[in-house]
């Protein structure tokens, strides 16, 4: 999602309503701070960013790591004096049927998908409060509203990622003016599909590419509609398909 900030900007000199906020984004990446494990991913986002005159700062970020996240929020922090928004954007997809037990990509799931989500929203929130405003916005996905074979696990991770930031936003929204988003996307070409292992999804994995799928820009621009909202309005959750996408 490396078009995140400035996918609707109209020309090299127009930053859109971002301009002045500090946007930390992990796996991808105003001013940006990028977290990803894999930081050479990240440095083409920071040639893109600056070339439009904006500011990027790329950090490694293991998000099943809490020293890591609080590392990735510490260093906007240090480098521009807040955080205005957070993108928790990190996840896995090996889908598999439960009783081919693979319960290490289960794991994984639930410290990528939940933990990580989690310990960057806890290493954000006091710098959140302490300004008085500020937007987390999650990515979840639409199989955080249905369920399928084969999805369970990931399913509950990303309904745990919905759980949590409806219940951020009671928390903080009226009392700390921050502001909660949930992204809900269906298939978007990304590499998700990649970490599939089990062998049975052959043609799941296929029947997916086959369908016109979504592009980072356009799960960007969801993002950017839900972050330049007036201040007096909360975006509360996005769901977004590919038209060609039934479930």
């Amino acid at each position: 999602m490396t078009k995140l900030i400035y996918a609707k900007c109209r020309d090299e000199n127009d930053f859109c309503m971002l301009k002045n906020q500090v946007a930390v984004v992990t796996k991808a990446g105003a001013k940006i701070a990028a977290g990803a494990r894999r930081v050479e991913r990240l440095e083409q986002l920071k040639k893109e960013t600056e070339k439009l005159g904006g500011e990027c700062i790329t950090i490694s970020c293991d998000v099943t790591k809490r020293s890591d996240c609080e590392n990735l929020i510490n260093s906007a922090v240090k480098k521009w004096g807040r955080v205005d928004i957070l993108v928790n954007n990190a996840g896995l997809m090996p889908l598999s049927f439960v009783k081919n037990l693979k319960v290490d990509e289960w794991e994984q799931m639930v410290d990528v998908n939940i933990k990580g989500v989690l310990y960057c929203t806890a290493a954000a929130i006091p710098h959140l409060i302490k300004q008085n405003s500020g937007h987390i916005v999650n990515i979840s996905s639409v199989a955080g509203r249905v369920v399928f074979p084969a999805g369970s696990v990931y399913c509950a991770t990303k309904f745990a990622v919905r759980a949590f930031s409806e219940g951020l936003r009671q928390e903080l929204s009226t009392r700390n003016n921050i502001r909660v988003t949930t992204i809900e996307p269906g298939i978007v070409a990304t590499e998700l599909t990649n970490t599939i292992t089990d062998k049975s999804l052959e043609a799941f994995v296929k029947q997916s590419k086959s369908i016109q799928a979504l592009q980072a820009e356009d799960i960007a621009n969801s993002i950017i509609f839900a972050v330049e909202s007036p201040p007096h309005m909360n975006v509360n959750e996005i769901t977004i398909r590919p038209t060609s996408q039934e479930r």
